[in-house]
């Protein structure tokens, strides 16, 4: 079983970053795509970022582009998530999520198969 941890989240004004971190524990890191997601206040979990097993690919959200930047270091069991130009409608608790697939990135939730506690992001405007 695999888990994953998030951390880095906080309370930041608008136009602020925040770079939120994934630590991967009990299984192969390297074997897993991994991706970001977030719910926020009364909404549906929506997808945000992800990457492939190797980092060669990744996914963004239209919400997000330009603005986010998902990476791995597979030394280190570990995802990121880099946030610049925040908005008051990035609010929200965000999840890290691993994939057991080795063809790409996973942007669809219920293909993942281990998700995080999530880590609580608030901007404020």
């Amino acid at each position: 079983q695999v888990q994953l941890v998030e951390s880095g989240g906080g309370l930041v004004q608008a136009g602020d970053s925040l770079r939120l971190s994934c630590a991967a524990s009990g299984g192969a890191f390297s074997n897993l795509a991994m991706g970001w997601f977030r719910r926020a206040p009364g909404k549906e979990r929506e997808f945000a970022a992800a990457i492939s097993w190797s980092g060669r690919s990744t996914d963004y959200a239209d919400s997000v582009k330009g603005r986010f930047t998902i990476s791995r270091d597979n030394a280190k069991n570990t995802v990121y998530l880099q946030m610049n130009s925040l908005k008051p409608e990035d609010t929200a608790v965000y999840y890290c999520a691993g994939a057991e697939m080795l063809g790409g990135t996973v942007t669809v939730g219920s293909y993942y198969d281990y998700w995080g506690q999530g880590t609580q992001v608030t901007v404020s405007s």
